[in-house]
């Protein structure tokens, strides 16, 4: 037995794919190559995995976390995922790769024996809004040191840059955390880029804070990222006999004329969105602009969904506001007005995976009915008067 386990201990030294002998899993030419040919040999590893959907991103991780273990190269792991997939890392983990993984669940961190729920397991998978939004589990996760992180869904660790501002949500606040909690450090995303080369480049700081800290200055080139990220599309994933995994994908454009009804309701609700926006802008209150500015974005994404939809939303919004210069017609007519936000905006939009469909939209239809660029009372009779114009072509079009 003694014997047994010394060559199971050193069993990596003469098979290299020791993990897949081992594993209940069969991997498709992408995924070993990903796992044997661009991260295993990164030590240490602070990497991002970006295929496309449907790769398979989780039996790499879970290929590399396996190799990792048999080579003594890795002893505590943790996994940080979106609370909908916690079970399902768990149950894969389990049942293709023989890892019993722990889930940082609400009764288990309130039951720990040690003073730190996060040392007494060595293989654990936690919540990302769990974590983010806890100020206690923060300080207990930063006395903890672990051999490697993965972060999936990893895009969700966002911050933006305004001119010489940086916004830094909750979850990049964690994932600046976890890289200096860990030697190997795994993002998992299939969407890195959001368009803007500036919020790409924060999100790599999460890897590299040297290299990516600081403004990208206009014309600068991009930063190159290859020994940083492996990226692959549907188009380039094959099966051993060669043949594609996933169909071609073919794009059309499908073009429609709006009847007159229905550009006037999308003038009108554009306009309206457009000068509030505008207002929105020059408020000083970043929580409050960032609050108008989430339910203006909500009433142009409500105009795209269906007219009775956009109507019932700037109904809504008129009568909040109608009830608002009521309550405050006591007020001078030129006294400031403070709005108190049910949600902040970033919470609700941080919330969108978390939340049911039903209590997301509820929290929705509140902050777009509350938010408003409106300083004094007789500006919020004004706004109140747009909106009941837009709401107005939006009702003759619904009917």
């Amino acid at each position: 037995m003694a014997a047994e386990a010394y060559r199971m201990q050193f069993a990596h030294l003469f098979d290299r794919m020791m993990a897949i002998q081992t594993s209940n899993v069969e991997p498709l030419p992408h995924q070993i190559s990903a796992v044997y040919e661009s991260m295993l040999p990164r030590q240490p590893l602070r990497y991002v995995l970006a295929d496309d959907p449907g790769s398979g991103k989780t039996i790499m991780a879970g290929l590399l976390i396996r190799e990792l273990l048999m080579r003594a190269d890795a002893e505590r792991v943790l996994i940080v995922a979106p609370g909908s997939l916690v079970d399902q890392w768990q149950d894969e983990l389990s049942t293709k790769f023989g890892l019993d993984f722990t889930i940082a669940g609400r009764e288990s961190l309130k039951a720990s024996f040690d003073a730190n729920p996060f040392s007494e397991a060595d293989l654990m998978v936690a919540r990302i809004d769990q974590l983010a939004r806890n100020d206690d589990l923060l300080d207990q996760l930063r006395r903890s040191r672990w051999d490697l992180i993965v972060v999936d869904e990893a895009h969700k660790l966002s911050a933006t840059s305004s001119g010489n501002r940086v916004n830094r949500t909750k979850r990049f606040q964690l994932g600046e955390l976890l890289g200096t909690l860990t030697r190997h450090f795994l993002l998992l995303t299939a969407t890195p880029h959001n368009g803007k080369e500036e919020d790409f480049q924060l999100f790599m700081s999460l890897l590299d804070a040297d290299r990516f800290c600081g403004r990208m200055r206009d014309g600068a080139q991009r930063a190159d990222i290859s020994d940083l990220m492996h990226r692959m599309v549907k188009e380039e994933m094959l099966r051993f006999d060669g043949t594609r995994l996933f169909p071609e994908r073919r794009a059309y454009t499908t073009t429609y004329s709006l009847s007159d009804e229905e550009t006037a309701l999308y003038d009108a609700v554009t306009g309206y969105v457009r000068e509030e926006m505008s207002r929105a802008d020059s408020l000083h209150d970043g929580a409050r602009r960032s609050a108008v500015g989430f339910a203006l974005t909500s009433l142009q994404r409500r105009l795209a969904s269906s007219p009775e939809a956009i109507c019932r939303s700037l109904m809504r919004r008129r009568e909040k506001f109608r009830q608002r210069v009521e309550h405050e017609h006591s007020r001078r007519r030129d006294e400031p007005i403070a709005f108190a936000f049910s949600a902040a905006a970033e919470d609700l939009w941080e919330s969108a995976d978390s939340l049911a469909s039903a209590d997301y939209e509820a929290e929705e239809e509140r902050l777009v009915g509350q938010a408003s660029a409106a300083q004094t009372n007789s500006r919020t009779r004004s706004r109140n008067r747009r909106a009941r114009s837009a709401g107005k072509a939006g009702a003759r079009r619904s009917a």
